[in-house]
């Protein structure tokens, strides 16, 4: 499997028992949180100590409820507070990646 060329692509490759380990590691955080395993993307996310990282990590937090951490996060990745829905900006990251 390579890289998805789309955010269709990347959601059907969601049936796959884990993402491909040659994707980028943002990329298999993303693929772990629309797989339903927040835990398994926020350990990735915290390991990326780049402004993606950051972002990711702030839609972790956001997602989670937890919009304090998010923010902290957010301003971390230079990028305002979302006002969009959680999907749009899952969609936004996973687009941001494959690009």
């Amino acid at each position: 499997m390579g890289l998805p060329n789309n955010f269709p692509t990347f959601l059907e490759s969601i049936s796959n028992p884990s993402p491909d380990r040659k994707w980028p590691l943002a990329l298999q955080a993303l693929w772990w949180d629309a797989k339903g395993d927040w835990n398994a993307s926020h350990n990735i996310a915290q390991d990326l100590h780049t402004p993606l990282g950051s972002w990711i990590h702030a839609y972790l937090h956001r997602k989670e409820g937890d919009d304090r951490n998010a923010g902290y996060w957010y301003r971390q990745a230079n990028r305002p507070f979302p006002k969009h829905t959680l999907q749009e900006e899952l969609k936004e990251l996973v687009e941001f990646v494959i690009k």
